[in-house]
């Protein structure tokens, strides 16, 4: 038996009607007519026997099978996007939206700078960030690239590692002045601690010895938040001890206003990385911003400050 060949347009339309919420939403971006988007929709529901879409008169959302389906339909239309571009005699001019998301306190903090240079030197291209510590599918979100700050786990995506983020654990000199300079990890159940939620082990503090080899400790929490932004004003205030990545506590550490604490222990590093979804083929929009990415991040005066 002959297999018809995959209708590709349509599945590049559903993936591009799931990212946008709307059948209307997708038919604008992609430059089509509704009538054009719901029958490439419907087409591939009786292809299939199942319903890719659950429809009411207020709300589009995606069935079970839509769900399975979309990962894939977005690479699809991601690919397609690609192809074309490098195919285009226009291939040398970088043009279009690219979409990312950040770590919402390194991306105000630090990728906000970079971005005046960037849409000065590519004036065609159009960025739309998206700032959060959530996690986001950036096959299944439509996302170009991710910034990510962790200890990677196995994935399809591509990553590429653009530096090293310590994590410090950190008090105001008038708090350990107050509280005592601890030397041991046990000695933190005694201090008051201020936790960020958004780590892989919420509230244990694993550190590192040379010599006396690795300790966890679960510290009393004053202070939980899902932004360590929010963790700085009370460490500066003397309200207790927090780790913080390094990019957040450089500057107050040069100055003095903070101090690390237990410098002979540290805490398992994490790192910047550039994720990208796993297809190799890249419109020149996307590959122009990540070069960028690379360049001005890699360099930040954090990732070689020594405090």
């Amino acid at each position: 038996m002959t297999r018809r060949l995959p209708d590709l347009e349509a599945w590049a339309i559903f993936a591009k009607v799931a990212e946008r919420g709307s059948f209307a939403g997708a038919a604008q971006a992609l430059g089509l007519s509704n009538p054009t988007v719901s029958k490439a929709i419907a087409r591939l529901e009786v292809r299939l026997g199942v319903a890719l879409l659950s429809r009411t008169s207020r709300r589009l959302s995606l069935t079970e099978a839509g769900r399975a389906a979309l990962a894939r339909a977005g690479r699809i239309l991601q690919d397609g996007e690609a192809l074309e571009d490098e195919a285009a005699e226009q291939s040398d001019v970088a043009r279009g939206l690219v979409r990312i998301s950040a770590p919402l306190s390194f991306g105000t903090a630090y990728v906000g700078a970079t971005l005046p240079t960037f849409l000065e030197t590519y004036p065609e291209v159009t960025l739309d960030f998206a700032l959060s510590d959530r996690r986001v599918d950036l096959v299944a979100e439509g996302f170009d690239i991710a910034l990510r700050i962790a200890a990677l786990e196995d994935s399809s995506l591509l990553a590429r590692r653009l530096c090293t983020v310590r994590l410090l654990l950190v008090a105001s000199p008038a708090y350990l002045d107050r509280h005592g300079r601890p030397s041991h990890p046990a000695q933190l159940r005694d201090h008051h601690a201020l936790g960020y939620t958004g780590g892989a082990t919420r509230g244990l503090w694993r550190f590192r010895h040379p010599r006396f080899g690795e300790e966890t400790v679960e510290p009393p929490v004053r202070l939980w938040t899902d932004n360590a932004d929010l963790l700085n004003p009370a460490l500066l205030a003397g309200q207790g001890l927090a780790l913080q990545p390094e990019f957040l506590v450089w500057h107050e550490i040069r100055d003095g206003r903070l101090e690390v604490a237990m410098p002979d222990w540290s805490v398992p590093a994490l790192g910047l990385h550039l994720m990208t979804p796993p297809s190799p083929l890249r419109p020149l929009r996307v590959q122009v911003l990540i070069d960028h990415l690379a360049r001005t991040l890699a360099g930040a005066p954090w990732a070689t400050a020594t405090p």
